[in-house]
């Protein structure tokens, strides 16, 4: 309890022996167990001469114990007045709470001390504080009928229909806990008493279900409750005086106007509730009252349904009435007689049966009232059904018999639902599985007796043998194979697995044994190819696996799909233990390394699944490290890859190939860089570098460095920079710089250019770009003006002519083009090989800000009618996108508008607007299309050379009517119209540079 004498003495009240201790130094601020001080112990013991004493040693009496409690809680919830003064004269806290928020007038009204709830708000405690869970003083009195308290709050006028955060009030509290006398204070007071809660619940469905509320449900009735009012489910007080039995109440509710027949959101009237729970005497009550005992209830069932089910005789002998008729089947097509032998009780059986009930019935499964009772083991329900006749073979739609169902009667996982899945219930769930099996093994034997057949398959080609196997049913399984003559490998019954297979699959050990001793080929294999010590490895069940081994099943087979053997299965899921029955017994050394169709083997599996205890075993065995699948990798590749650190580090001890390349020649060290593992990388690269022979390029040239930028690993960078051999570009041309850039890592690009040369700035790749080209390209602005900080070539050209403005301009990049333009000024002037300029590709493009960007900066005439291979200006290439804004900014700066592109035949020929495209012309979808605006235009003005300016002005004027009339037959032929301009169909750009970065 760890109380000290100090705690003792104050607990005991003696002032002479607390000032003893203090004399001699005790601690007054030392705590209990439950970090209880002395002053606690005081107040809960109404020590006030102690606690004066202790009190001036003390720092502050407000300090809480473990449950939140002040000093002041303790003596208002032992009643103590005295030491509540004191306390409140040394400055304690009024409304100070617990853990819970509950202040220490919560606890004296609970504990319905009326002169400390009467001090303590005298004091200024709040009268409305809440705690957690939103109970008022009012609430705490309330329940526990401290009926002076509730009638001193009530008259301090608090609100009486306060609720909690359950929406419960003071009425409800009061009628679930049967406090008659505080009922009657809060209805006399007003109270509402047909307040709903968050459920729906009022006061007078809790004083209906109560255990002492009968007196409570009166009065509540008297002061006008409503006795058909419903919760949220649709429950009515008559419901809940159903569920509990409350046939008293359910008359008093029955006199007042409650309605017999009302039903819940499930379909079910209080009869349906009574017969569910099996109280006799409501259901009587029920009856009598003129309750229809042929209504519907949940899933269309009658209340008879639902007393057979639950196994209720005497409630089924009450509801079964002349002229009701009893084989009318729920929506399942389910009768009572199905739902007594689900329910097990033999005499709802019988008394159904002598009432008619026909047993040949079957529901919509097509499963008649003898499956029902096999399906639940229910052994005289199934010997009272075969003997008036029932058909032992009968079989369902799925084609299964009362037989299948016996032997499959799940009876673990009932007994897990009953008792609990605890290991405090571990016992008591082996006893009760152990005489559920005998229950199943009787009634099995029983319909084995009366003829039932063993060899019946259902639809899938399962018997009975396959069902018990299934279900771990090991007495069953020896009724069955005995029946059968152990005949029940028959490879033609359409059946995907064996009995092996499922016994196995499923763990149950006891069942394979019993198929073991009567098994020939114990490799026999399922639709996929797999034994039962696959499956059994698979799932991690270490007994089935040491069984099939001891039979001697191959540890070698492979399936027909993955072709893995038991090996591989379990080390997928890290069953060590199974791992290690199967390694004992492998004879051939090479085993251990089997491989599947991927060519992996069990040791790269285990490291792909970071399965550590499995990669520690398979390497104490010898498993060769450095086996490669069919991708050329190694198990140390897979485990840098899935990043299991512990199973790399194994690996490492094992001195495997670090240098090692894969299909694609990445080692190690690549997937390191790649993936970040710095730490990695580190130690690998150090037993690299002691190698004589040690590339670091993999097929296509990309070293560690080029993964490491390429992934933004700003570690492994650091720690590839730390070698010389890193700190110069070698292997493809497109550099780790590039390949920073292109994924805008700036960190990384600033750290290459802080460790090497500057002049790494300009490295051209095989196709010549920059690293300048590449931020241009994917519009990384801070990674552009890195490079430009550096001194990068602004106006490089790559090998189609293309500087890093034009690559911008041509792929839209808004904010690489403002920065190259307008901060580092570059040239506007550059020409590619096909003579198109920047402001050429932004408008072929159809890119209008990026072409805006640049004709801000171009003042030169000359620029703006620069021509391409294809005689094109930019007028030509953005009157054929339709870049009006650019158009007219172009016409504005003196674009010329009467120049022709390469369909010209010379300005001096009378047939050039038949032949020729200007600018107008080129706003046309197609050549055709071009050639036909001009026959027009020629024949509705006559060509002459002072008239081209009016016929052009006339084309651009009369654009819009004419898109509509003469464009508009021609719908087809515009949408398989290109938007690029150059020679090839008349305007498509000359642009070689076809292929994206």
């Amino acid at each position: 309890m760890w109380l000290t004498p100090l705690h003792r003495a104050v607990a005991s009240r003696s002032e002479e022996a607390v000032q003893v201790l203090i004399k001699h130094s005790a601690d007054v601020n030392a705590r209990d167990k439950n970090w209880q001080t002395p002053l606690h112990v005081a107040a809960a013991n109404k020590a006030v001469k102690c606690a004066e004493v202790i009190i001036p040693l003390l720092s502050s009496v407000n300090v809480s114990d473990r449950g939140g409690r002040t000093a002041l809680h303790h003596a208002a919830l032992n009643g103590h007045v005295e030491m509540v003064n004191l306390l409140l004269a040394k400055g304690a806290n009024i409304n100070a709470f617990d853990k819970k928020d509950r202040r220490a007038l919560h606890w004296a009204a609970y504990m319905g001390h009326l002169d400390v709830v009467a001090l303590l708000i005298n004091h200024g405690a709040e009268v409305t504080c809440k705690d957690k869970k939103g109970y008022t003083p009012l609430h705490a009195a309330a329940s526990n009928g401290q009926i002076s308290v509730v009638k001193h709050l009530l008259n301090l006028g608090v609100e009486i229909d306060e609720i909690n955060i359950y929406g419960n009030t003071a009425l409800h509290l009061a009628c679930y806990n049967g406090q008659d006398a505080v009922v009657n204070e809060l209805t006399d007071y007003g109270a509402n008493v047909n307040q709903p809660n968050n459920s729906g619940f009022t006061p007078l469905h809790f004083a209906a279900a109560s255990t002492h509320g009968a007196l409570c449900l009166e009065l509540l009735v008297n002061n006008g409750a409503d006795v058909n009012i419903q919760s949220k489910d649709g429950k009515s007080p008559l419901h809940m005086t159903a569920v509990h039995g409350r046939f008293t109440r359910s008359q008093t509710l029955i006199q007042n106007g409650g309605e017999i027949d009302c039903v819940d959101k499930d379909g079910n009237t209080p009869l349906h509730v009574a017969a569910r729970y099996g109280h006799e005497l409501l259901i009587n009550t029920l009856i009598t009252s003129g309750a229809d005992t042929a209504k519907c209830g949940i899933h269309s069932m009658f209340p008879l349904h639902l007393a057979a089910l639950n196994a209720h005789s005497d409630c089924c002998r009450k509801l079964l009435s002349s002229g009701f008729e009893i084989d009318t089947p729920d929506k399942f097509g389910r009768t009572c007689l199905h739902a007594a032998a689900a329910g097990g009780n033999v005499e709802c059986i019988k008394l159904l049966q002598s009432s008619g009930a026909d047993f040949h019935k079957k529901d919509k499964c097509g499963r008649t009232p003898l499956h029902y009772a096999a399906a639940n083991c229910h052994f005289h329900c199934i010997e009272t059904l075969v003997t008036t006749g029932a058909n032992v073979n009968e079989t369902d739609d799925w084609g299964r018999t009362a037989l299948h169902y016996a032997a499959a009667s799940d009876m673990d996982r009932k007994s897990k639902t009953i008792l609990g899945n605890t290991h405090e219930n571990s016992e008591e769930l082996e006893r009760a599985r152990e005489l559920k099996e005998k229950e199943a093994a009787l009634c099995l034997e029983f319909l084995l007796q009366n003829d039932a057949n063993p060899c019946i398959r259902d639809k899938e080609g399962y018997n009975s043998v396959h069902y018990a196997a299934a279900y771990g049913h090991r007495q069953c399984l020896e009724l069955l194979l005995e029946r059968t003559n152990n005949g029940f490998e028959d490879s033609d019954s359409g059946a995907t697995k064996s009995p092996l297979h499922l016994a196995a699959y499923n763990g149950h050990h006891q069942a394979l044994e019993v198929l073991l001793q009567s098994l020939v080929d114990l490799d026999i294999r399922d639709e996929k190819g797999r034994t039962a010590l696959d499956l059994a490895a698979f799932k991690g069940h270490t007994e089935c696996v040491e069984a099939l081994i001891n039979q001697g099943a191959s540890i070698f087979v492979k399936d027909n799909v993955t072709k893995r053997t038991p090996l591989h299965a379990s080390v997928i899921n890290g069953h060590t233990l199974c791992l290690r029955l199967l390694l004992e017994i492998a004879e051939n050394p090479e085993a251990i390394d089997v491989k599947d169709a991927k060519g992996q083997t069990p040791l790269m599996l285990a490291v792909a699944y970071g399965h550590i205890d499995a990669v520690s075993l398979l390497l104490e065995k010898e498993a060769n490290v450095d086996a490669v699948d069919l991708m050329g990798c190694t198990a140390l590749h897979r485990g840098i890859m899935t990043g299991h650190e512990e199973c790399v580090q194994m690996l490492l001890e094992q001195e495997v190939s670090i240098l090692c390349k894969d299909s694609r020649g990445r080692t190690p060290l690549h997937y390191a860089a790649a993936r970040g593992h710095a730490t990695w990388l580190s130690e690998l690269l150090q037993m690299a570098l002691s190698e004589e022979d040690c590339s670091f390029k993999d097929n296509q040239g990309y070293t560690p460095l080029h993964w490491a930028c390429y992934n933004g690993n700003e570690n492994c960078i650091e720690v590839l920079l730390e070698q010389k051999c890193f700190r110069k570009f070698i292997g493809n041309p497109f550099t780790p710089l590039h390949c920073a850039i292109i994924n805008d890592h700036e960190n990384c690009a600033s750290l290459l250019l802080g460790a090497i040369d500057s002049s790494i700035v300009n490295c051209r790749d095989d196709k010549g770009r920059t690293p300048l080209h590449a931020a241009a390209f994917a519009d990384h602005v801070e990674c552009l003006q890195l490079l430009l900080r550096h001194s990068a070539e602004v106006n490089a050209a790559d090998n189609s002519g293309k500087t890093a403005l034009m690559m911008a301009a041509e792929n839209g990049q808004e904010g690489a083009v403002d920065v190259l333009v307008n901060s580092a000024q570059a040239d506007l002037t550059v020409k590619d090989k096909d003579l198109n300029t920047p402001l050429h590709l932004a408008s072929s493009k159809g890119h209008e800000k990026c072409a805006l960007l640049i004709l801000d900066k171009i003042q030169d005439e000359s620029l703006i009618n620069a021509k391409n291979n294809a005689l094109q200006t930019p007028l030509h290439v953005a009157a054929r996108n339709g870049l009006k804004v650019v158009v007219e900014e172009l016409l504005a700066k003196g674009a010329c508008v009467l120049a022709v592109d390469e369909n010209g035949i010379g300005t001096s020929s009378p047939c050039l607007f038949l032949r020729s495209h200007t600018p107008a012309l080129a706003c046309a979808p197609n050549k055709d299309v071009a050639d036909c605006l001009a026959l027009i235009l020629a024949t509705m003005m006559p060509f002459s050379p002072s008239s081209t300016m009016t016929a052009v002005n006339f084309v651009c004027f009369k654009k819009d009517n004419l898109s509509r009339t003469t464009l508009s037959n021609l719908g087809s032929m515009v949408s398989l119209c290109s938007n690029n301009v150059g020679s090839e169909d008349g305007y498509n750009e000359n642009d070689s540079d076809s292929e994206t970065f």
